[in-house]
């Protein structure tokens, strides 16, 4: 057995899957052969959802049942709803609520005695969850503000669904339209870590319920989640100042001071789902004639890479450089950009957890002891 030690796990192989695939120095992300710029003009989130769980992209009959299962699931309990006004009254961040509401939505789970190793059984209560979760996050967002969570509608898509219950209107097409296309470019990102932390909790065969939980929890921390928060709080910094883009961004970096949303632990190359938020932040500005976050976000990314050469360097604009902005114009609360995340993601921690108990072995990793050897116990009263 090897004694290398590797912090961080990097470069560590732990598993194999036919979920998702990087290539970090082509900046190529494919979901089960299809690469994610094919996936997120020309499917929606339920379909790739159907493709994670089942494999393949569904027919037209399957993905009217299919979508039609996750609309129908979309209720959350009155208990439920309840803890998330308690959790308002008490300003708990978005990401405490979800956690905290993705763990209860088990009181009804009408399969709470399937057994753990039941597959199908598993998957059905996954779907629930991810179905649940645009109610847990609209709910929240409004019990905050002083007004009454809205049901979903039948008629609307998942992301629609999101964007009514958030807003309390129905979202244009280019927003729907917009939302639905992050969520696809979120759902799956190989074994990052919130994704590891479902899959070691799922190898303990603990429910679907607990091991997407973890996920929230690994995903809610400042290194992983976060950076799109990170991004939009810097350009409405700029915004706030008296610089345009360039003279901002000439003096972070003239300070010494990183530009929020470049570089990424896997891409050495501008990240593919950046590319295509980039073309949805030009259709929302071109739909509002409102162009400022565009003309920032190229402006920055044209001086990093044409006067300072990052991309050159393997530091370039990633997913989050991008979202924020995006998010940013559909009206979306900035401290609900994590959440959102973790919505799109419940879809990979599912699908990972899922084929790895096809072939589980509980995780369990060494670590190297460093500590003192040999040491006598003294007499308490010696201590």
């Amino acid at each position: 057995m090897s004694e290398e030690l590797r912090k961080g796990l990097e470069g560590v192989l732990v598993a194999e899957s036919e979920l998702s695939s990087i290539d970090g120095d082509a900046g190529k992300l494919v979901y089960r052969g299809y690469d994610i710029s094919d996936l997120a003009r020309e499917t929606s989130y339920e379909e790739v959802l159907h493709l994670l769980w089942h494999g393949e992209l569904p027919t037209q009959s399957q993905l009217t049942t299919f979508s039609e299962s996750l609309t129908e699931e979309m209720q959350v309990n009155d208990a439920v709803i309840d803890t998330l006004a308690a959790m308002a009254d008490a300003d708990e961040t978005p990401m405490a609520a979800l956690r905290t509401g993705v763990s209860m939505l088990s009181i009804d789970e009408p399969e709470s005695d399937s057994d753990p190793r039941d597959r199908l059984a598993s998957l059905r209560k996954g779907r629930r969850i991810t179905a649940k979760i645009p109610t847990l996050l609209g709910a929240y967002d409004r019990l905050r503000r002083g007004e009454e969570p809205l049901a979903p509608r039948d008629e609307l898509s998942y992301a629609g669904n999101f964007l009514y219950m958030l807003t309390g209107e129905e979202p244009h097409e280019v927003a729907e339209e917009t939302m639905d296309m992050a969520l696809i470019l979120h759902a799956d990102h190989g074994l990052n870590a919130s994704t590891f932390t479902a899959m070691v909790i799922g190898s303990t065969f603990a429910d679907v319920y607990s091991a997407i939980t973890g996920g929230i929890g690994a995903l809610s921390g400042p290194l992983h989640g976060g950076a799109n928060q990170d991004v939009i709080e810097a350009l409405l910094n700029l915004d706030e100042s008296d610089m345009d883009a360039l003279e901002w961004v000439t003096a972070q970096t003239e300070a010494g001071e990183r530009v929020p949303g470049w570089g990424h632990r896997v891409y050495n190359v501008k990240d593919p789902r950046a590319r295509i938020l980039q073309e949805k932040l030009e259709d929302l500005s071109a739909a509002d004639g409102e162009g400022k976050w565009l003309d920032y976000t190229t402006t920055i990314e044209q001086y990093l890479t044409e006067e300072k050469g990052l991309p050159d360097k393997g530091i370039a604009p990633n997913v989050d450089f991008y979202s924020g902005a995006v998010y940013y114009k559909l009206g979306i609360p900035i401290d609900m950009y994590t959440p959102i995340f973790a919505m799109a993601r419940s879809g990979g921690w599912l699908g990972h957890v899922l084929e790895y108990q096809e072939d589980n072995r509980l995780i369990r990793p060494r670590a190297r002891y460093i500590g003192p050897e040999d040491r006598p116990v003294p007499p308490l009263d010696e201590r």
